[in-house]
C-alpha cells in the first residue's frame, strides 16, 4: 500500500539507513573480501573496556596451526593439525565454536631442522558453496562447503613440479572469476592458473630464475589496461600477466638478506608496496612502455613496516608495524607521519575507523586509524595463551566479521563481541 504520510515516508528511510550503517560482513578470504586487510563493517566499538571487549566463546583444543580463519555467514572455516601427520580445514559454529564437520587435505610440510615451526599456514578462500584451501605440505583442494567433502585435489609438488620455501607452503588461494591462482614455485609452474571447478591448468608461469614459492600470497594489480598477478617470491616481487601468465616485471630490493618473505604485497594506483623483515621495505611504480612493464622503484627503506604481520593502506596512508614500533607511512612518499611503541611487531587489519592489531607477543591492541598522531583505543591479552616453542610468536591474523573479533594463536581461538551497543 502507498505511503501518503510524510512522517511515514522519513521513518521507512531512516529505517533503512540504519539498517546500511548495521549491516554484518564476511571475511571470506585471507585480509579479508579485497584481500587488502579492510573491512567494510559498521557499528563496532570505538573504544575497548580495559579488560578488553566482551568473550562470547574460546577453543582451547583446536589443533596446532597458525592459520586465519575465514568466515562467512554463521560458520568459520580453519585449517588446523591435530597431530604432526595430518592437516584438516574445519567447519565450526559462529554461535559457540562447535565443529561442524572436519576434512582431512594432507601431511603436514617439513621444515628444516632446529628451525622447526610445523603446522598449517594457510586461510582458506570461499566462494560460494565451495572452499578452496591450501595445505603446508602442498596439497590443494576444492571442498564443499555444506559437507566437507572434497571435489577435486592436487598436490603442488607432484602436480606441478613445486619447489616450497624453507618452511612449506604457507599462500592462501586467490579466487578471480572462473580462475584459482597459486604459486607451486619451480622452475616450471612458478605461478599457475587453474579451472576452479576442475582443477585442470590453464596456464603455467615459468618465472626466470625459478623462485622458490616464498609464504606471501598472489594479489590482483590493474594498470593502464593491463591486469597482473602480482606475487612476492622468494627471490624477489614479480608481475605476471594475468590472461597468460606472461612474465611481465620483477623488484628485488626487498628480498635481499631474507630467509623468509612474508608479507602480502599492498598495491593502489600503479604503486605495489613489498617488504621483509631482513631486506626492508619498498614502493614500486608499474610503467607501462612499448617494451613492456618497467617496475620503477620509488622508495626503499628498513626503517618501513617490514614485520610478517603485512600492512594495510587506508586513504593514501600505510600502517603496519616493525619489530619494535606500529608506523604511519605516507603511500606515495615513504615519508613516516607517526611512530610509536605499541605493542611491537603484530598483524593488523582495518575496520569502521579502527586498526586491530595482534601482537606477536599475544597482545592485542585496538589503535584509531589517522595519520596525526598514534592513539590507542584498547589494549588486552586473551586468557589462556598456549605454550609456544623458544621462538614461536603469536604470527595469526586477526579477523573482524559479523560484528565479531577472532584471534587464533595455535591451538586457540577466542570469538569476541566487539559491537557497540544498541538502545
Amino acid at each position: 500500500m502507498p505511503l501518503h504520510n510524510p512522517r511515514s515516508i522519513v521513518l521507512v528511510v531512516c529505517l533503512a539507513l540504519v539498517g546500511l550503517v548495521a549491516a554484518a560482513a564476511d571475511w571470506p578470504q585471507w585480509r579479508g573480501p579485497q584481500r587488502d586487510g579492510i573491512s567494510r563493517e559498521t557499528g563496532l566499538l570505538k573504544q575497548w573496556p580495559k579488560e578488553g571487549p566482551k568473550l562470547l566463546w574460546q577453543i582451547e583444543n583446536l589443533g596446532d596451526g597458525y592459520s586465519t580463519p575465514a568466515v562467512v555467514g554463521d560458520r568459520l572455516y580453519v585449517m588446523c593439525n591435530p597431530t604432526e601427520k595430518d592437516e584438516l580445514v574445519h567447519a565450526l559454529s559462529i554461535k559457540d565454536g562447535s565443529q561442524i564437520w572436519a576434512t582431512r587435505v594432507g601431511g603436514v610440510g617439513e621444515n628444516p631442522a632446529g628451525q622447526n615451526y610445523p603446522g598449517t599456514r594457510a586461510t582458506p578462500t570461499v566462494d560460494g558453496a565451495l572452499l578452496y584451501v591450501l595445505g603446508s605440505d602442498g596439497d590443494l583442494a576444492c571442498v564443499e562447503r555444506s559437507s566437507g567433502n572434497i571435489q577435486w585435489q592436487k598436490n603442488l609438488r607432484s602436480d606441478f613440479g613445486g619447489q616450497p620455501g624453507r618452511w612449506a607452503y604457507a599462500e592462501s588461494p586467490l579466487i578471480d572469476g572462473d580462475v584459482l591462482v597459486c604459486t607451486p614455485g619451480g622452475a616450471d609452474a612458478t605461478i599457475v592458473a587453474l579451472d576452479k571447478k576442475s582443477g585442470e591448468a590453464i596456464w603455467k608461469s615459468a618465472v626466470p630464475g625459478g623462485d622458490e614459492a616464498a609464504y606471501a600470497s598472489v594479489i590482483i594489480v590493474e594498470t593502464d589496461g593491463i591486469k597482473h598477478y602480482v606475487q612476492f617470491l622468494q627471490k624477489g616481487l614479480v608481475g605476471v600477466d594475468a590472461r597468460t601468465g606472461e612474465f611481465r616485471w620483477r623488484y628485488e630490493k626487498t628480498a635481499q638478506g631474507s630467509p623468509a618473505n612474508i608479507p602480502t604485497p599492498v598495491a593502489q594506483g600503479g604503486m605495489v608496496y613489498s617488504a621483509s623483515n631482513r631486506g626492508g621495505g619498498g614502493s614500486v611504480r608499474l610503467n607501462v612502455t612499448a617494451d613492456g612493464v618497467v617496475a620503477e622503484e620509488v622508495y626503499f627503506s628498513k626503517s618501513l613496516p617490514t614485520s610478517i604481520g603485512g600492512a594495510v593502506l587506508l586513504d593514501g596512508y600505510l600502517y603496519g608495524t616493525t619489530g619494535q614500533s606500529t608506523l604511519c607511512v605516507d603511500f606515495k612518499s615513504g615519508d613516516v607521519k607517526w611512530q610509536e611503541r605499541g605493542i611491537g611487531a603484530g598483524a593488523m587489519l582495518y575496520a569502521d575507523g579502527r586498526l586491530y592489531v595482534h601482537g606477536e607477543n599475544g597482545d592485542v591492541a585496538l589503535i584509531e586509524a589517522t595519520p596525526e598522531e598514534y592513539h590507542e583505543r584498547g589494549k588486552f591479552k586473551p586468557s589462556g595463551q598456549p605454550k609456544r616453542g623458544s621462538r614461536e610468536q603469536a604470527w595469526t591474523y586477526p579477523v573482524v566479521a559479523n560484528g565479531r573479533l577472532y584471534i587464533r594463536d595455535k591451538n586457540v581461538l577466542w570469538c569476541y563481541d566487539v559491537r557497540q551497543a544498541t538502545n
